[in-house]
């Protein structure tokens, strides 16, 4: 019996360390502690074009939806559209930081076209008129 009861207490060390771990290596959970700290994170599934990507920058939080295509030689994603859920957050950002995410988007997606949806987009294309 005593036997028993050790096998079960060590069956549950085990298995919380194994979720201690979990939720330390969460991709979710570093995602809303950048968010939380204002700090600079991106979170995507490169290999899963049906998922989005989130990016937190500055206590921002940007969604990506990427689309698969064709370039010269292979199916790529060519085109990401990237939005803001709460465009009253965005006081502040400059179009220099919307340059950084376009630099960071295409480290992993070379091949593809970024398009902001509004209020982003105004300001860009605002940079594109002068």
């Amino acid at each position: 019996m005593a036997f028993l009861i050790r096998l079960i207490v060590l069956a549950l060390i085990i298995y919380l360390f194994y979720r201690l771990i979990r939720y330390i290596v969460d991709p979710k959970r570093k995602l809303d502690a950048a968010l939380e700290s204002g700090t600079y994170y991106f979170l995507d599934d490169v290999k899963n074009v049906q998922k989005n990507f989130f990016i937190a920058l500055r206590g921002v939080l940007f969604e990506g939806e990427k689309y698969l295509g064709t370039t010269k030689n292979s199916f790529e994603v060519v085109t990401i559209f990237v939005w803001v859920e709460k465009p009253d957050q965005l006081q502040g950002f400059t179009k220099e930081d919307f340059h950084f995410l376009e630099k960071e988007i295409g480290m992993n997606y070379p091949e593809a076209r970024i398009n902001w949806k509004n209020p982003i987009e105004r300001l860009m294309k605002q940079e594109e008129q002068t």
